[in-house]
């Protein structure tokens, strides 16, 4: 940051640096001042490229892959230190045509004692998860879901080439 006795001297010395035509403004992104015109000079000046996505279209990532983060975030969320990061969540089906939208998941977990946690008594940890990853789910398409919810052993998946490949975990380079 330039001391507040700088500033005058060190702008008229920038400012020979550059023609005059250039746009030139004062900002402090630690103060926060000036930023809304660094956000529309930078808009402004931005040149203009093809379109990679369709307009209604926020991210390149898949909406079922993000549903199945919502729900892995759920089970890391809710079991916090009793489940290790050893979980992973598959989409197993996912019918936009439907109304409801239904998505089904397979929640993967290590151990068997793993899926008793997960499940939890009477099946209402799984339900928890669900209602929770449901409502997110649910915020992102601004539409009704209906999520079944699934859980799995899959002993050693993370040491395991082929079950990493088939939960999309491995690139070939």
């Amino acid at each position: 940051m330039v001391p507040p006795a700088l500033v005058l001297e060190r702008t008229i010395a920038y400012r020979e640096l550059v023609p005059e035509d250039v746009a030139w403004l004062f900002f402090s992104a630690e103060r926060k001042t000036g930023l809304p015109e660094l956000y529309q000079l930078i808009l402004d000046n931005l040149p203009a490229g093809p379109r990679y996505y369709p307009e209604e279209q926020i991210t390149e990532t898949f909406v079922r892959d993000i549903a199945a983060e919502f729900i892995r975030e759920q089970v890391l969320l809710q079991l916090r230190d009793e489940i290790p990061h050893g979980s992973a969540v598959i989409i197993t089906q996912f019918k936009e045509e439907d109304e409801p939208l239904r998505i089904e998941a397979t929640i993967y977990v290590e151990k068997p004692s793993h899926k008793q946690i997960v499940i939890g008594a009477g099946g209402q940890q799984l339900k928890s998860i669900g209602r929770a990853a449901r409502k997110q789910i649910e915020g992102l398409l601004e539409k009704h879901v209906f999520l079944n919810l699934w859980v799995k052993v899959a002993p050693k998946w993370r040491q395991n080439e082929a079950q990493l490949k088939s939960f999309g975990y491995w690139q070939e380079e």
